[in-house]
């Protein structure tokens, strides 16, 4: 069954997907030289990643704490990673924001023609000054009304168990006194766990928003111990 789903979502996922590249592409011609934080092509991108998610009854989608975003603020949004489809669950948030997202994925067709479209910001991992690139850029996105989403993990859990947090999301939002806003996902690496190209046609998933971490909380702190803190408050809600 679940061979037989796979095939069935990889297809569905193309016609999908090749449909919503196109209509992203008329967003940004329509609004690119008046929308300069891209909210037009997001919402849409959000709306695209609602339709590779939703369809499946047998995947029981569970959100929670939605109405603790305020549309209003700029976050640095972090959450655990456990799978390729925590980035079409994000859409969920319906919130605006800018990934943080290795160099590869900017390489992908349609997927990662979308991410420029978006204006979301590479990072070639490891290269120092692609780094430096990235914190810049992020601060850029802070300052025109942005959020930013960073997995701090750098890459998805086998297992669901969190890995150590880098301390780059958290350099940025003290950089640039800004509130942390944690998430945590569960369930989709039941879905797609790692290393795996098969899926599962069932699955409980579920996106949990923490409250925010006010600037003033962590102001005093160093950049590891705020990852320290926020790691400590999302593993207490990872189901294993």
């Amino acid at each position: 069954m679940n061979r037989f789903f796979t095939i069935l979502y990889y297809t569905y996922f193309v016609l999908i997907s090749t449909i919503y590249i196109h209509f992203s592409v008329i967003i940004w011609l329509f609004t690119f030289w008046w929308d300069k934080r891209r909210i037009a092509v997001h919402g849409f991108t959000n709306a695209w990643g609602r339709a590779l998610i939703l369809p499946n009854p047998f995947w029981k989608i569970n959100s929670e704490g939605r109405e603790k975003i305020d549309k209003n603020k700029t976050y640095m949004i972090v959450s655990n990673h456990q799978s390729e489809f925590d980035i079409p669950l994000a859409s969920l948030l319906n919130a605006h924001f800018k990934w943080v997202s290795k160099a590869e994925i900017f390489k992908v067709p349609i997927i990662g023609w979308n991410m420029w479209l978006n204006q979301d910001i590479k990072l070639i991992r490891g290269n120092k000054r692609s780094i430096i690139k990235m914190i810049r850029d992020c601060g850029d996105a802070i300052q025109k009304g942005n959020s930013i989403y960073i997995f701090p993990e750098g890459t998805r859990s086998e297992t669901g168990k969190l890995r150590k947090f880098m301390t780059g999301a958290f350099v940025i939002a003290k950089r640039e006194k800004i509130g942390i806003l944690p998430l945590v996902i569960n369930g989709t690496k039941d879905i797609m766990p790692k290393g795996s190209l098969k899926l599962s046609y069932k699955a409980n998933v579920s996106l949990k928003v923490l409250d925010e971490i006010p600037y003033e909380e962590f102001k005093d702190c160093t950049p590891e111990e705020i990852s320290i803190k926020v790691k400590s408050l999302i593993e207490e809600h990872i189901v294993l």
